[in-house]
């Protein structure tokens, strides 16, 4: 990932787009919202706000789910 951004600094231009990007390919490959968040030391909503303004799909919540026991 890129250099790390320090807590509270603002991203704009350039910048923003290539941490974007990083994230996307990251998120991608399967990684969490969570785990990219404490990766970079930003919080989980700038994430998430960065993957949605890339145009990232999220994936539903949670894990699989159960089957039924009758």
């Amino acid at each position: 990932m890129t250099e790390a951004v320090k807590k509270g600094e603002r991203l704009t231009g350039a910048r923003r787009e290539e941490l974007a990007k990083e994230l996307a390919e990251a998120y991608q490959s399967g990684r969490s919202i969570r785990q990219l968040a404490a990766e970079t030391g930003r919080s989980y909503g700038a994430v998430h706000r960065l993957l949605v303004d890339h145009g990232v799909t999220l994936r539903g919540r949670g894990g699989a789910r159960r089957a039924k026991v009758s």
